[in-house]
């Protein structure tokens, strides 16, 4: 089943924001591989380089860390609201 897109926002940023709601909620934990680029083209639906993109994004942000050889993983889970100081 492809995930619905809506078309009128950037798909790579809805690709990126899928895959961060699925770290935030475990789906993908702390070390764990994320799609690949091939795998996130065939699920979404979407090119190759707009998969790219958002793991790309991903990246960026330090939510995932590349291998070379091996994919990405799983870095940090999303900043959640910082608790206030005890």
């Amino acid at each position: 089943m492809t995930p619905e897109l809506d078309r009128t926002r950037p798909v790579w940023r809805q690709v990126a924001e899928a895959i961060t709601v699925r770290i935030a909620s475990g789906e993908y934990p702390l070390g764990a591989r994320v799609p690949s680029v091939v795998e996130l083209s065939t699920e979404f639906g979407i090119a190759a380089s707009t998969a790219q993109k958002a793991l790309a994004h991903l990246k960026s942000e330090g939510l995932v860390r590349a291998e070379v050889g091996l994919g990405s993983f799983v870095a940090k889970r999303p900043a959640e609201e910082p608790e206030p100081p005890a």
